[in-house]
């Protein structure tokens, strides 16, 4: 995902939606649908879109008189370089500084502590 920017909160919650979607391809009414309420402006999420599309996440497709929206980066593709660029930035690129921030900030139980270090050993 080299050359890509960073998604803001808005960014990635429009992205979370076309991910979710089967193919993670929709329709701005389908993206739309799966919004909480309140749901944007119909013109606020076309202008994520475009945003999207620009910052290389995003490509579209006229379809009759619709766009179909597809993502091109994948979410695994995203989680991997934002959490990279997390550890890197705030951990001096330790993951056991990272692993330690979370065990000591997030209520981790000894079983969740458990079934990571078997999740780890399988890999």
């Amino acid at each position: 995902m080299k050359d890509k920017k960073q998604l803001t909160k808005a960014e990635t919650q429009v992205m979370n939606i076309l991910w979710s979607l089967p193919e993670s391809k929709g329709y701005s009414s389908e993206i739309m649908s799966k919004f909480p309420d309140p749901k944007p402006a119909l013109t606020t999420l076309l202008t994520f879109l475009k945003i999207l599309k620009d910052k290389g996440f995003v490509t579209s497709e006229k379809r009759g008189k619709s766009q179909l929206f597809c993502a091109v980066v994948k979410k695994e593709e995203y989680t991997r370089s934002f959490m990279k660029e997390v550890k890197n930035t705030f951990f001096g690129g330790s993951l056991k500084s990272m692993f330690s921030f979370f065990a000591q900030t997030e209520d981790v139980s000894e079983e969740d502590l458990k079934e990571i270090m078997e999740l780890i050993k399988k890999k």
